[in-house]
């Protein structure tokens, strides 16, 4: 037998080509979503996908606030975060949180940040999420693709 077919591809840094995609998030269920656009920031619907490294694509998430949840989510559901003095936390759930600025957009980043890794590649393939509450956003100049999100799995 040949040994040498038997090679593992290893993907370089330098040799990753990244695209942008368009992703429309209206009537989308926000953790479904959510695990599909940490597949496409890791790059793991690519066949040169290398846990290692950098891989995935730019990802532009318009409509973020036309996301929904399933059940009770949106009123039962709690966020908790930490002030740093004692007796600090403070919770909050979807619907206050839609209410205020940016809602839509950390509901969306904190879903995809916990189904990113951890330390600092999962930091760094967060920096190329991008979320807009509207249609529009303003990144044309990349020349981004729009895609189909359901047509993943």
């Amino acid at each position: 037998m040949n040994t040498l077919s038997y090679k593992t591809f290893s993907l370089r840094k330098e040799d990753a080509r990244k695209e942008w995609l368009v992703v429309d998030a209206t009537d989308q269920i926000v953790g479904r979503l959510a695990s599909k656009v940490a597949k496409l920031l890791r790059g793991k619907y690519k066949p040169t996908f290398t846990p290692h490294i950098d891989c995935g694509d730019y990802v532009i998430i318009v409509n973020a606030e036309k996301v929904v949840f399933t059940g009770k989510k949106e009123t039962d559901k709690q966020y908790i975060r930490y002030t740093g003095y004692p007796g600090g936390q403070r919770f909050t759930n979807p619907a206050r949180l839609r209410t205020r600025t940016n809602g839509s957009d950390k509901i969306l980043r904190h879903a995809v940040k916990g189904m990113l890794p951890k330390g600092r590649l999962g930091r760094l393939m967060l920096t190329h999420l991008y979320i807009y509450d509207g249609p529009e956003h303003t990144h044309e100049a990349q020349k981004p693709q729009a895609i189909d999100i359901n047509l993943l799995k």
